[in-house]
């Protein structure tokens, strides 16, 4: 999920969609100024875009790691009982398929990348990736393990990351088995890193407002507003495939579970609020938990894991967006991506959104990793930037949605009773006594 955290900022305590929009105001100024010199001078109006290729490329740069990371970070913290583990696996797998089915539907139907055209990069493309099955499984396996990392191949990523990660994980079980604590030491390295990456990813996000500004000014200098007028079919088209994919939750929910959708949404509306103002499910995470224990009415155990377990590898809002934009840059520039494409678009969209939880701009991020798997241009990412702080908190909403939706599924048909929370504490006061 797309996580604005609150790391380093150029501008002090100015949220940074603020400072988006004002970088968006001063840029439609300064392109409509320069637009008159575009003849001549266009050359030096190009260097306009400078900071946003550097930002792309760190972007670039930070994404396969970042992934690793997470996705180990996940399986060594991340508790999970074994019957209701492998329950929890199936909702979020199946929500996060439906949420990329929904995405990849609308934007095929309204195809809002035809809305406005844009002259594709001058750069070669590799867009001609079909579907081998023989192939993409050979191409599962790295030819060693720092490779993914240097070709950001998100599937191979996930591959070394789930390999290890299971491994970790397995030897963590023993470990406390036999009494001993030598995991906790990897688990801190671990942490570490992940933090310290994520430290970096703050310093380059403070510099998305440069990015935006130079890249749109550069744009109204030279091509007008014409490559923009696609941006509000975008727009429209993702919070369709959101409110679609909020009552495929709400639907699971009333047939699945004994909570009412009325009473779903009226238990989550702070989770929700504080979702969409903050861009954040991680900071959300505390009221989630809450909204779904106090108002709900949900058992404490079902709560935990959809809020707090499941949040680490539910990112549906995020996956949604990230295929929906793949299709949506390549109407954008005339380039067809065939069914068997956009099954890759799938496979990566679900594997980049795991672990995704927690880090900042996670959308744009994992993006990258996207657009590389089927050859579309990853400088377009810059255009969508400045659109990425609205439709960030519509996906993060979601996000949060899909948490509470798991977490009812997950307490099933029946709601607690009364004397449920105090057999509980008979059976646990039995096993001390044992």
């Amino acid at each position: 999920m797309s996580e604005s955290g609150q790391g380093f900022r150029l501008f002090g305590r100015t949220p940074l969609y603020v400072q988006i929009l004002i970088a968006l105001v001063l840029a439609v100024i300064t392109g409509l100024l320069l637009g008159s010199y575009a003849s001549t001078h266009e050359e030096l109006i190009n260097q306009l875009a400078i900071p946003c290729e550097l930002v792309l490329k760190a972007l670039r740069a930070l994404a396969t790691p970042l992934i690793l990371l997470a996705v180990l970070h996940a399986f060594m913290t991340t508790e999970i009982p074994g019957r209701s583990g492998r329950k929890l696996v199936w909702l979020l797998l199946t929500n996060t398929l439906m949420a990329i089915f929904i995405g990849l539907l609308v934007a095929n139907l309204l195809k809002p990348g035809t809305w406005g055209q844009m002259a594709p990069p001058s750069g070669a493309m590799d867009t001609n990736k079909t579907l081998d099955p023989w192939s993409l499984l050979r191409d599962t396996i790295p030819e060693s393990i720092l490779k993914p990392l240097n070709d950001n191949n998100v599937i191979q990523l996930i591959v070394v990351a789930l390999a290890f990660g299971i491994a970790i994980r397995g030897l963590k079980a023993i470990q406390i088995e036999q009494g001993r604590s030598q995991y906790r030491a990897i688990e801190d390295v671990l942490t570490m890193l992940l933090e310290a990456v994520i430290r970096i990813l703050h310093w380059v996000i403070a510099l998305i407002p440069f990015a935006v500004f130079g890249i749109v000014a550069r744009t109204i200098a030279l091509k007008g507003f014409e490559p923009f007028k696609a941006l509000g079919g975008l727009v429209i088209a993702v919070l369709l495939a959101l409110f679609l994919q909020a009552c495929f939750y709400l639907t699971r929910v009333h047939f699945g579970s004994w909570v009412s959708p009325r009473q779903f949404l009226r238990g989550g509306t702070d989770a929700f609020t504080t979702a969409f103002s903050t861009a954040s499910s991680t900071v959300t995470m505390p009221l989630t938990f809450e909204g779904l224990v106090e108002k709900v009415g949900l058992r404490e155990s079902s709560a935990s894991l959809g809020a707090l377990v499941g949040s680490n590898f539910n990112n549906d809002g995020t996956a949604l967006y990230e295929a929906m934009a793949a299709l949506f840059v390549s109407q954008l520039i005339g380039v067809q991506l065939s069914l068997p494409q956009q099954f890759i678009v799938v496979l990566t969209s679900i594997f980049a959104s795991v672990g995704a939880a927690g880090i900042p701009e996670a959308g744009l991020v994992t993006m990258t990793l996207v657009f590389s798997s089927v050859g579309l241009p990853t400088e377009y990412i810059a255009i969508l930037i400045t659109v990425d702080w609205f439709l960030d908190r519509c996906r993060t909403t979601i996000n949060v949605m899909g948490d509470m939706a798991v977490s009812c599924l997950m307490d099933g048909k029946h709601p607690k009773t009364a004397a449920e929370p105090f057999l509980q504490e008979a059976i646990a006061t039995e096993g001390e006594s044992m």
